[in-house]
């Protein structure tokens, strides 16, 4: 797979590494890079050769600083909210993927960066990462799902505070209130986040996928997120990757996940 704006790797274990490289604009994100992304991940839903996938962004400065702010020149209310929802789906495609997505945050990840981030299913945060959401200082609030996934992952209180006050904070701030799921040094972050990759991908990917899917839908009420997991439960038991896993673990051995 060949983009403008993005390199993309895929090993023989089927771990995508995919990097937003504009690294002069800090991987600012622009229509170029939304599209890139779009693409990568329809394409990776369908492609059985990509089991899970990791995003950083090219150089050591920067995961995804924003947004191309010169472009916001041009926004009024209804090219304003278009682009909203653009960036909203992109986003969307990413946290609905049934694949792992890791985000490896190398860098500033502020604005759309940070939403990026949050798209995604994990984070690992290298120690000189930032993170923040300073639309307010442009005017604006975060557009690309910043006011309802950081809720979500850090509670109401401290997403509020981070929006209303536009702050950068640290990666050591951000493990704290649950915003990334482990910090490393700069130079083991991809080892760090190798191996959570690896972890994930052993078990039963049909599994995961269930698992993923179920949640997704715990922000809403408890009644529908506890139908959602039976029923995703009851379908995990019909498949061979569920009679292989207890098997397995009663004859003391390793699985073999075959993912049907």
């Amino acid at each position: 797979m060949s983009y403008d704006t993005l390199l993309v790797d895929v090993d023989d274990v089927g771990i995508a590494t995919v990097t937003v490289n504009r690294p002069d604009k800090l991987n600012a994100l622009n229509a170029q890079v939304m599209d890139d992304l779009d693409h990568f991940f329809e394409t990776a839903e369908r492609e059985a050769s990509i089991r899970g996938v990791i995003l950083m962004g090219a150089g050591p400065k920067s995961f995804v600083a924003g947004a191309d702010i010169a472009k916001f020149k041009e926004l009024d209310g209804a090219s304003g909210k278009a682009f909203a929802d653009r960036g909203q789906a992109v986003f969307n495609r990413i946290e609905n993927l049934p694949k792992p997505v890791i985000a490896a945050v190398n860098g500033f990840a502020l604005g759309g960066g940070s939403e990026l981030a949050l798209a995604c299913h994990l984070r690992v945060a290298s120690e000189t990462a930032v993170f923040g959401q300073p639309e307010v200082n442009l005017g604006i609030l975060p557009g690309y799902g910043g006011t309802q996934r950081l809720p979500r992952l850090v509670g109401l209180g401290i997403a509020t505070e981070l929006v209303l006050t536009g702050a950068m904070i640290t990666a050591d701030r951000a493990y704290a209130i649950g915003l990334v799921n482990a910090v490393a040094s700069p130079d083991e972050l991809m080892e760090a986040t190798r191996t959570m990759m690896a972890t994930i991908l052993s078990k039963a990917p049909l599994a995961v996928a269930k698992s993923l899917r179920a949640l997704r839908v715990a922000d809403q009420p408890l009644a529908e997120g506890l139908r959602v997991e039976a029923d995703l439960f009851g379908e995990a038991c019909d498949t061979a990757d569920f009679e292989e896993g207890v098997d397995a673990f009663l004859s003391k051995r390793k699985p073999l996940f075959r993912g049907r």
